[in-house]
């Protein structure tokens, strides 16, 4: 079967195993040299790049590794081998997902081209020239495993090794050292979700403990929504009332200059009573006589009468000489008026 150098393919299906397969490369095979790969060359076959490991709890650092392989040459296909869970729990430990979920993610990568499961943990000559490997990819930082302080000496040794770069701040050992740390947490988590304590491996005791725990985190999130309402609640009120404080200091000022308009110094009410004085004055008091009015003339037959009478009063005597007299003298004016 030809190697699978269509980009499409790599995107729309997942990657082959080899066993299944039986994906080999029936190009002649001849060996390169890493300044030829980098060159291109040849053209008749891709650069067959080969990167293992355990890759459990697959993550962007895992991702990033078989990005870099995949992109070491201009025209390259990228093997990828896969420890199975015998030999990956005899040389490095237990691991948190099985050989089927491993190979299973390493398949549904878009940078990785064929899977080769059941992967040695040291490279033998005899697997190199089954799967036609040219060149081995793996960070730079000896590897020590089984015995030896480096699996990939023998292969530095022979030219065939490639490095990359590890990303920083992610690994499976770092994933695995969060969920320890936050144990609890988790246990928490999955108990509310329906996982049974036996499931998580859970004593009586604790399963009580992280029950109630959840049920105190239940209140304090009621009490939480209670205050944060509250506080909504309390921010609408007050913003209402400096609504409303507004429109009374707005209303305030209208009436007060209203009031002063009608009532003021210079209001439209004094106007109206000075007018309405004036013309009350008007109808209760007369028209005044003119000053001078022309003299009547007389008749020469005829004397006016005089309008007082300048007789002494008969029944009242005077009450002294004094007046006596007076009485006499003004009568006596009287008569010289009269002549």
């Amino acid at each position: 079967m030809p190697d699978r150098d269509d980009s499409s393919k790599t995107l729309t299906a997942p990657a082959p195993f080899a066993d299944e397969s039986s994906c080999q490369c029936q190009a002649p095979h001849e060996k390169l040299t890493i300044a030829q790969a980098r060159l291109g060359t040849p053209v008749d076959r891709p650069v067959r790049v080969y990167a293992d490991g355990i890759f459990d709890l697959f993550h962007s650092g895992h991702a990033r590794a078989l990005m870099q392989a995949k992109t070491l040459f201009p025209n390259s296909y990228l093997l990828v081998g896969v420890c199975s869970d015998d030999l990956t729990h005899k040389f490095k430990g237990f691991t948190v997902m099985n050989e089927a979920e491993r190979y299973e993610a390493l398949r549904h990568c878009r940078y990785v081209d064929e899977v080769i499961r059941d992967a040695p943990w040291t490279l033998t000559p005899e697997f190199l020239e089954k799967h036609k490997i040219d060149f081995v990819a793996h960070d730079d930082i000896p590897y020590s495993s089984a015995g030896s302080d480096d699996v990939y000496k023998h292969i530095k040794e022979a030219g065939m090794f490639v490095p990359t770069q590890r990303t920083e701040g992610i690994s499976t050992s770092d994933i695995i050292t969060r969920i320890v740390r936050d144990y609890d947490v988790y246990a928490r988590r999955n108990l509310q979700r329906g996982y049974t304590a036996k499931e998580l491996n859970v004593s009586f005791i604790n399963e009580k403990k992280y029950r109630f725990q959840n049920q105190v985190d239940k209140m304090k999130e009621k009490v939480k929504n209670v205050e944060e309402r509250s506080k909504e609640f309390v921010n609408r009120v007050e913003e209402k009332s400096h609504d409303l404080i507004q429109k009374w200091e707005e209303k305030s000022r209208e009436f007060i200059g209203n009031f002063l308009e009608l009532f003021g110094p210079d209001g439209a009410w004094k106007q109206m009573f000075q007018e309405r004085s004036s013309r009350m004055l008007q109808a209760l008091s007369p028209k005044q006589s003119p000053v001078s009015s022309p003299t009547r003339s007389r008749s020469p037959s005829r004397s006016p009468s005089p309008t007082f009478s300048w007789l002494p009063n008969k029944t009242s005597p005077p009450s002294s000489p004094k007046a006596a007299s007076a009485s006499i003298s003004s009568m006596s004016e009287g008569d010289e008026d009269e002549k």
